[in-house]
């Protein structure tokens, strides 16, 4: 079963050095390659910030194209990791591992389907 594993957070801190963040960047390619080896990865992604983001809505059969995030919030969605796990336990198990959690908020949430490479959906 897919499982998101969704990293919630916001700015840095100021106190952030480059060797700190250095630091956080080994951690995350340890997890990575940690989720990878264990067969469980499908795929991540890091997220620029929301200020960068665009939002596309359909109103009246218009799109609306705006600038910027959808609402405002301290914290915002950082990152996604897509797992492939057999249950709740293991994506928990997972995102106990995750170095997010350290700084920000880790939310698990199972895909309710999945669109695979081949177009099909499947559960």
């Amino acid at each position: 079963m897919h499982y998101a594993l969704l990293l919630n957070s916001g700015p840095p801190p100021a106190d952030v050095t480059e060797a700190d963040f250095a630091e956080m960047q080994k951690a995350f390619g340890a997890y990575g390659k940690a989720l990878a080896d264990a067969g469980v990865l499908v795929a991540a992604s890091v997220l620029q910030g929301p200020d960068v983001s665009t939002t596309v809505t359909l109103r009246g059969g218009s799109p609306e194209i705006a600038d910027g995030p959808f609402a405002e919030t301290k914290e915002a969605l950082a990152g996604v990791f897509l797992l492939d796990v057999p249950d709740i336990d293991a994506a928990l198990d997972w995102a106990k591992k995750c170095p997010g959690a350290t700084y920000g908020v880790i939310e698990v949430r199972p895909a309710a389907t999945s669109l695979l490479a081949d177009g099909a959906w499947t559960q």
